[in-house]
């Protein structure tokens, strides 16, 4: 029977827990204005990279300001009231000090100047709650992220707290993959993460190039209609690679093995009661062999029973093989051999 085979090896593989986890961002805000007022003009594009501090939405300013100016006024005009009562109140103490004031004059005096201070503190808090409402009609981004669908337009009358966001910014840099593991490996997880951060890669379907992060969260109990936990890793994303709801292939390694015994995953087979390859022996014969697999990794697979580091297995060609069959190894399984 003509075959293709290769050489069992011994070398050092990650201990890895492999699952399927989706992309969160890093912070969302939802971005509402704070007053009512016509939005004057829209800063930025839909779909836009906004830095903290930028400059997104302006709303009408000349109600806001005419606000201002009229608590300015008022300060002013207050101001210079309690500076007369306060004279006032000097000079009937002076009187009533020399025995000319009556007592109640003075009272009086004092009512007046201290009614007018704090009608000035009053004034002083009026005027700083006009500079807050004129600063909420510039909106700016409160922090570093990607924009989303932009739901008002210059012109729009916009209300204060509305249900509905101006727009929402996702931060995607860094970002969060969420996913979830067996509660059966739940023990595995906490005793290497005891002993050091966890690297984590994230791989999407159709990307060969793997993003790195660490485990940031490990939830605080286990769903019990799933039997899994719920696990978080944070990437910094720095070429947005990964995407806020995108699916990827997570790997988290745990340890490594250095000592593991390693074949092609096409060379182990499923029977009815277990897993099983064809070892070729000196004699050009095959030998039906059980073997207990430990882990798959791709297109490697570990074996923790059975097997030895040298012995030569079929990858290709089982179907007509039986414990004894005679076998010869193809051309192109040469390279394969000499691994």
């Amino acid at each position: 029977m003509p075959i293709t085979a290769t050489r069992v090896v011994q070398k050092s593989m990650p201990v890895e827990i492999d699952t399927i986890g989706s992309g969160e961002p890093f912070s969302t805000v939802s971005v509402h204005a704070q007053l009512t007022g016509e939005l004057t003009s829209v800063n930025f594009k839909e779909g836009d990279d906004v830095s903290e501090g930028q400059i997104l939405f302006t709303l009408d300013r000349r109600p806001l300001e005419a606000a201002l100016q009229m608590a300015q006024a008022n300060l002013d005009r207050d101001t210079a009231q309690a500076a007369n009562a306060r004279a006032q109140a000097e000079r009937y103490q002076d009187l009533a000090n020399r025995g000319i004031a009556p007592r109640d004059q003075l009272d009086q005096a004092r009512t007046s100047s201290t009614a007018l201070d704090a009608t000035v503190a009053a004034d002083r808090a009026a005027l700083e709650s006009a500079k807050v409402q004129l600063q909420y009609a510039t909106i700016r981004a409160p922090l570093a992220g990607r924009t989303g669908e932009l739901m008002v337009h210059s012109g729009s009358l916009v209300r204060a707290n509305d249900a509905t966001p101006l727009v929402i910014i996702n931060q995607v840099s860094p970002l969060y993959v969420s996913f979830s593991i067996p509660e059966s490996r739940l023990a595995e997880l906490k005793r290497y993460l005891a002993l050091g951060s966890l690297k984590v890669e994230a791989r999407l379907p159709d990307d060969n190039q793997a993003s790195r992060g660490r485990i940031s969260f490990v939830d605080n109990q286990v769903d019990a209609t799933t039997g899994t936990i719920k696990v978080k890793a944070m990437f910094a994303n720095e070429n947005h690679r990964l995407w806020p709801g995108q699916y990827a292939n997570v790997a988290v390694t745990l340890t490594t093995d250095p000592t593991a015994i390693v074949v092609p995953t096409t060379a182990v087979q499923t029977g009815q009661q277990r897993q099983y390859v064809f070892v070729v022996k000196d004699d050009q014969t095959v030998e039906y062999r059980d073997i207990k697999v430990a882990r798959a990794a791709g297109a490697e697979t570990v074996v923790a029973e059975g097997l030895k580091a040298g012995e030569l297995l079929v990858t290709d060609g089982h179907l007509r093989l039986v414990s004894g069959s005679r076998v010869s190894i193809k051309a192109d399984g040469a390279a394969q051999v000499a691994q």
